[in-house]
């Protein structure tokens, strides 16, 4: 058994920073690849920022690309999300996320992964 938490969210203006924070505990995650993702109201979960079991590659989607930045610290069970220039579009609840058992990379599938958080508000204003 494991869980994720993040921590992080809040309110924000357009063009400011958040850092969005997610801890394991139960278990190690050091050996899965881990993602975030965000879901706004009426839209689909989507995939934001993915990072492998190594911390030694990264995606991200095309519309945060260059000013988010997903890390991880495998001996501490932290993946976090640096958020910069937020645009009010970035506007959603942002959940990291663990692939499921026995999956070796990460993919922008929600359905590939087997572990979630319960998710951190971020909120952007004009």
């Amino acid at each position: 058994q494991g869980q994720l938490v993040e921590s992080g969210g809040g309110l924000v203006q357009a063009g400011g920073s958040l850092r969005l924070s997610c801890i394991a505990s139960g278990r190690t995650f050091s050996s899965k690849s881990m993602a975030w993702f965000r879901q706004a109201p009426g839209k689909e979960r989507e995939f934001v920022a993915g990072i492998s079991w190594s911390g030694q590659t990264t995606s991200y989607a095309d519309s945060v690309k260059g000013r988010f930045n997903i890390s991880r610290d495998s001996a501490k069970n932290t993946v976090d999300l640096q958020m910069d220039r937020l645009k009010l579009e970035d506007t959603a609840v942002y959940y990291c996320a663990a692939v499921s058992d026995g999956q070796n990379w990460y993919s922008i599938r929600p359905v590939d992964y087997g572990y979630w958080g319960q998710g951190t508000q971020v909120t952007v204003s004009s």
